[in-house]
C-alpha cells in the first residue's frame, strides 16, 4: 500500500482517545511511508490526522469541495490539495488516489463514505481493502448490527467479512496489506445488453 484514504470526523469527539488515535495513526502512516488521502479539512480528527502525518515527515493529499474550502475549513499546509466542485467529485478522486480505505471514528459523513467504498468492493468495482480502526470499541455496535444483517439475510457473510476491523493501527495496516479480495461477480453497467 502506497496510499490510504482515511475517513474520519470533522469533530474531535468527546473522548480524548479519539484524537490520540488519529494522531498515532497519522504518525504511523508517515513512518510506514504511506501517503494519506483524506477530505482536506483542518478541523476535528481530520486536522489532527493530517497534522500528525506532516509533523512526522509524511505526505498528505487533501480533496475538498469548493463550498467547504470557501467556509475556511480547508487545511492550508498540505503536500497536495485538490479543490473540486462537488462531494461526488471529492469521493471519486479520493478513491482513485487510494490503495486502501480506513474509517476512524466519525459521524454521518464518515459512515456514508466508508459504506460507499465497501459497497463498491462488494460489487466488484474495486478490490481495495476496507478497514475500521475501532478505537475503544467505537464501531462495535455498528458491526454488531451488520452481523445482525447477515443473520437476517440482508448482508452476505463474505461481504461482511470484507471489512477488516482492528483496535491497533499497525495491526490493521498489516492485515490490510495481506488482504486477498474474495471472488465477487463484477459489476455490470446498466448499458450492458
Amino acid at each position: 500500500m502506497r496510499s490510504v484514504c482515511v475517513f474520519c470526523g470533522s469533530s474531535a469527539g468527546n473522548d480524548p482517545r479519539f484524537a490520540q488515535a488519529a494522531s498515532e495513526f497519522g504518525a504511523l502512516l508517515a513512518r510506514e511511508g504511506i501517503t494519506l488521502v483524506y477530505g482536506g479539512g483542518h478541523v476535528g480528527l481530520m486536522g489532527i490526522l493530517a497534522d500528525a502525518v506532516l509533523a512526522n515527515g509524511g505526505k498528505v493529499i487533501g480533496v475538498i469541495p469548493r463550498a467547504l474550502w470557501d467556509r475556511e475549513v480547508g487545511h492550508r499546509n498540505l503536500t497536495e490539495l485538490h479543490v473540486v466542485e462537488t462531494m461526488h467529485e471529492r469521493k471519486a478522486m479520493m478513491a482513485s488516489l487510494a490503495d486502501a480505505f480506513v474509517a476512524l471514528p466519525g459521524g454521518l459523513g464518515t459512515l456514508e463514505e466508508i459504506f460507499e467504498v465497501w459497497t463498491w468492493a462488494q460489487l466488484g468495482i474495486h478490490d481495495k481493502p476496507v478497514g475500521f480502526l475501532d478505537v475503544d470499541g467505537f464501531y462495535a455496535p455498528l458491526l454488531a448490527f451488520l452481523d445482525h444483517g447477515v443473520e437476517a439475510g440482508f448482508v452476505r457473510a463474505p461481504h461482511r467479512a470484507m471489512a477488516i476491523v482492528d483496535q491497533d493501527g499497525a495491526s490493521l495496516l498489516r492485515r490490510m496489506g495481506e488482504y486477498q479480495p474474495p471472488k465477487v461477480t463484477k459489476w455490470i453497467s446498466a448499458q450492458a445488453t
